[in-house]
């Protein structure tokens, strides 16, 4: 689960990560009662769950009261990236001696944690590890010992040479991986860990991602949740048995089983497409899983043709059959549907959509997905 700038901090402040003294604002006269208030120049930042905010015009700086009250006209109901501005966060604006880069993350193939840190930090960090890898120290963490001393102390005199800052940065630097720990995230980034001319360090920026699979030990994370509609479709769609991501493509897929989900993606982009969503319905042989399927997908203005591709085990092609000849005769369905069916009950699945003209058969998944690509040229 995303989380908003703000709430990440909300985070860091209860492990003692410093932090400036912001407010959340969602109307442009909390902005102007923040600002005196404040009373010194100050950002306004767009909560949005997306990247790029300040080259969005996301991100500006005040220093009136008139400045501030134009810049939050601007940024509160502005779209960037599809998602409407409704929240602004308030911050002071910050004297800026260094900015560095700490993040953490999990390796999979390595099933330990990484710190990743670089002594240049700010807005062009992407582009800092395509170009120049090299200056990004990464350290491997044994979750099962955790973050060392001499770890984070080698971490924080390569962001912060002095070593009276390096004694702060490590401080913060351990209090980061035990929120990242306790928090049960997936990722936890503060770009830039800035030090100010007076010799203090702050986190000016705040990045976290919560494990979803992990929201049952943190109820109180719940109140963190900002749903769109792309994320309430995936809500309703687990409601409902199913697991769906939605992508940015215009093949719609409904799959049973991860693995063969991922490779009939990874075959429609193979031959030229790209798919629209994730959509495993699992191995269950209910017939009303596929008209669940079918609704959600056919929601999508997007999608343009539907590839069905089920290799029948514990899922039964008849009853895939079923519930995809109930669903064409229940909905409109203006856009071409390609189905792959191969497993127990093949033939009987056949026998129930023999005849139907507006169904188009394919005999292995390859074929099914060049079938849709051609359907939608």
């Amino acid at each position: 689960m995303n989380i908003h700038e703000y709430q990440a901090k909300q985070l860091f402040a209860r492990y003692q990560i410093p932090i400036p003294n912001e407010r959340i604002c969602v109307t442009v006269q909390e902005v102007k009662h923040a600002f005196l208030t404040i009373n010194r120049p100050m950002v306004i930042k767009a909560q949005v769950h997306a990247g790029g905010r300040g080259k969005a015009g996301g991100v500006k700086i005040a220093s009136t009261l008139q400045e501030a009250e134009e810049n939050a006209r601007q940024i509160l109901g502005m779209t960037i990236k599809g998602l409407k501005v409704e929240t602004v966060l308030v911050s002071p604006a910050a004297d800026i001696k260094r900015e560095t880069y700490v993040g953490l993350v999990a390796d999979r193939n390595t099933k330990n944690i990484v710190m990743m840190a670089s002594a240049e930090g700010g807005v062009d960090i992407e582009k800092l590890a395509a170009t120049a890898p090299e200056k990004i120290v990464k350290v491997e963490i044994n979750p099962e010992v955790g973050l060392l001393d001499f770890q984070a102390r080698n971490v924080a005199f390569h962001l912060f040479p002095d070593s009276a800052l390096a004694t702060k940065a490590t401080k913060i630097l351990k209090q980061l991986y035990a929120c990242y720990i306790h928090s049960d995230a997936s990722l936890a980034e503060i770009n830039p860990l800035i030090e100010t001319p007076d010799g203090e360090i702050l986190a000016l920026d705040a990045k976290i991602n919560l494990d979803d699979n992990a929201l049952y030990r943190h109820q109180e994370f719940e109140a963190f949740r900002d749903i769109t509609a792309d994320e309430q479709k995936e809500l309703d769609a687990k409601n409902k048995g199913l697991s769906y991501i939605k992508l940015d493509g215009d093949i719609g897929c409904i799959v049973n089983g991860a693995g063969l989900a991922m490779a009939t993606m990874d075959v429609i982009q193979l031959y030229g497409g790209r798919p629209a969503n994730f959509l495993d319905i699992g191995g269950s042989s209910s017939p009303q899983k596929v008209i669940d399927a079918m609704t959600i997908l056919l929601d999508d203005s997007n999608v343009k043709v539907v590839m069905i591709n089920i290799f029948g085990g514990i899922t039964r092609c008849d009853d895939v059959a079923k519930g995809l000849l109930t669903a064409m005769n229940q909905m409109e369905i203006a856009v071409p549907i390609v189905a792959r069916l191969t497993g127990t009950n093949e033939q009987e699945g056949h026998e129930i959509l023999k005849g139907n003209h507006r169904l188009l058969t394919a005999s292995s998944m390859r074929e099914a997905a060049q079938m849709a690509i051609a359907a939608i040229k």
